[in-house]
């Protein structure tokens, strides 16, 4: 079996290839190794399996070191990640793994990330996608090139890439949990795509084209809504009878060219109506207010609600009516517990510097999150999220002199996580 990659593409970059020690990703490896490529590996070890994630990351690390390749390992703990985003393993795992290969690619001077997506993947996606409803920009796939992410397999399928390794004696190792069903994509892979290859056994490739055509059109509507915008977008306004004309089709892309890409059905749809209407009127939606006066819809900021200022005083509860919430606080003994909500927070008493304040987020704001091994803005962090303007205008921060120890809703500071046993200083958030 021959698998040709197009060299000439990367031809002058360095490229940080992420190696799991699966089939796809060795062959991709082995792929961009043998073509002669300026290649970095890069794993990143989730904390889920135990000894088992360890040895892939000894496999991949010994695999490479036999070939005089450069590897990069990363470690995470993806199912706390997961809880205080309140995610699922998937998606914690996910972003914890490209914020991880981003830093490596940059830290190495890697131009090119490569990734081993497959045929197979690719149909998986749009079947998943499509389960979950989604529109042309959700079912058009996965892209064979986003920003500095590349992924040279898309065109080949699973089965191609086993048989490649096992005529070039190619090592790799199996995810025990890419048996399990537990998982929404393994379910998709295990029960779903088994039947509609018996209705179509070509469906990897046909459902491949399938995607291609949804993002040439995707990309056509989406150069629509843009030309509109450049047109008729002036002092923060759009003229509302002229956008509520437009086919749906484009008019919903040119809102959410404007207030992102997250904007529901039934926003669009009220955006539209707001249009449609006379006389003075407005919609707050995904932190912005719209405004119809006059033939035009203006795109406004909302109000924004700061926290004030309060001490943080053991032994007592407060309001804070900005966020909707009741702060108590309270000197124990830290216990463990699964604190699923993320509302209660345990700050080692021997690591307070100076008077313990509940303020608002600040400009610059910047903190270790537990489990996450590196440093973040609030900014990124409410992003991540998923936080609205109001959420990330009133989400309490406890700090003290020295800086962040919490943040509500996000997570406690490594400096100041306690052990068992240890004194410590309880907030805990509830709902007034």
């Amino acid at each position: 079996m021959t698998i040709k990659l197009d060299m000439s593409a990367f031809a002058g970059e360095r490229i940080l290839c992420a190696v799991s020690g699966g089939a796809d990703s060795m062959c991709l490896l082995h792929l961009l190794y043998s073509g002669g490529a300026d290649i970095i590996a890069a794993h990143y070890e989730h904390g889920i399996r135990g000894e088992e994630s360890l040895r892939d990351a000894r496999f991949v690390e010994s695999w490479c070191a036999e070939r005089g390749i450069e590897c990069v390992v990363g470690h995470g703990d993806v199912p706390g990640y997961a809880l205080v985003h309140g995610l699922g393993t998937e998606d914690a795992a996910r972003r914890l793994r490209y914020e991880f290969l981003q830093s490596t690619a940059k830290e190495r001077g890697c131009g090119l990330i490569a990734t081993a997506h497959n045929a197979d993947d690719n149909a998986e996606t749009l079947i998943f996608n499509l389960t979950r409803g989604s529109g042309a920009l959700g079912l058009r796939g996965i892209p064979a090139r986003r920003e500095n992410i590349i992924r040279p397999l898309l065109g080949v399928s699973r089965a191609q890439i086993e048989q490649y390794l096992a005529e070039n004696g190619i090592e790799h190792i199996e995810d025990s949990t890419n048996f399990s069903d537990d998982y929404s994509r393994n379910l998709i892979r295990h029960k779903v795509m088994p039947v509609l290859r018996q209705i179509n056994p070509a469906l990897s490739d046909t459902a491949g084209r399938t995607a291609e055509l949804l993002g040439r059109d995707e990309d056509c509507l989406s150069s629509l809504a843009s030309d509109f915008v450049e047109k008729n977008f002036h002092d923060g306004s759009l003229p509302a009878q002229e956008l509520s004309a437009l086919h749906p089709a484009i008019a919903s892309r040119i809102l959410r060219q404007l207030l992102g890409t997250g904007l529901s059905m039934e926003q669009t749809d009220s955006a539209l109506r707001l249009c449609r209407g006379t006389g003075l009127r407005s919609l707050d939606i995904t932190g912005r207010r719209l405004v119809c006066d006059q033939g035009r819809l203006y795109l406004k900021a909302q109000e924004s609600v700061t926290l004030k200022v309060r001490a943080v005083i053991p032994g007592t509860e407060i309001e804070l009516p900005e966020a909707g919430l009741r702060m108590s606080a309270e000197f124990t003994e830290y216990r463990e517990e699964i604190n699923g909500l993320f509302k209660t927070y345990y700050i080692k008493y021997e690591n307070i510097n100076s008077a313990v304040i509940c303020t608002g987020r600040r400009p610059g704001d910047r903190m270790r999150p537990l489990g996450r091994g590196c440093t973040k803005s609030l900014k990124s962090l409410f992003m991540e999220a998923g936080f609205s303007q109001h959420q990330r205008d009133t989400a309490p921060v406890i700090r003290d002199d020295k800086g962040i120890l919490a943040v509500c809703g996000i997570a406690v500071d490594e400096r100041a996580a306690p052990k068992a046993g240890d004194r410590v200083l309880k907030i805990s958030f509830s709902e007034i």
